[in-house]
């Protein structure tokens, strides 16, 4: 009798499987926290170890101003960077936004040497982009509406 598995167990996980140099990672674009507005942005063969914070927004800002389908999304002033997942981690309950690990999953945009692996993201890797002060205010009240 034979055993089968159905898959292998010496097999990577797909967030150690690239390397930093080659990795896909999602950005969500929040344009609106109450009314729940996200769009994907996917980057396939981002560079985590030469691009920093700074780079990955002004990345994001360069599509969303160029692809049609971001036109809704042009009017919000982007300017904060969040982990919202890593890969094979687990999900947070809200679906716009991660609120837990404030304090070391949001990215410096001010500090233009750290670069994005420094801040554990690896291929897979699912982040927020958003305004700031849209982000604390519905934090203080997440009230959804429709």
């Amino acid at each position: 009798m034979s055993t089968s598995l159905d898959f292998d167990i010496a097999e990577p996980l797909t967030s150690t499987g690239r390397p930093l140099t080659n990795a896909t990672i999602t950005v969500r674009v929040i344009k609106s926290f109450p009314y729940r507005n996200v769009k994907n942005l996917i980057f396939q063969n981002y560079d985590l170890r030469a691009k920093s914070p700074q780079d990955l927004l002004k990345d994001c800002l360069q599509r969303i101003n160029s692809e049609g389908a971001f036109r809704p999304f042009r009017n919000v002033p982007y300017d904060s960077l969040k982990i919202y997942t890593h890969a094979h981690g687990s999900k947070t309950v809200n679906l716009v936004i991660n609120f837990d690990h404030d304090e070391d999953w949001l990215l410096g945009m001010n500090d233009a040497e750290k670069k994005l692996y420094q801040y554990d993201i690896e291929n897979e890797t699912e982040l927020s982009l958003f305004k700031w002060d849209d982000y604390v205010k519905f934090k203080t009240n997440p009230q959804e509406k429709w």
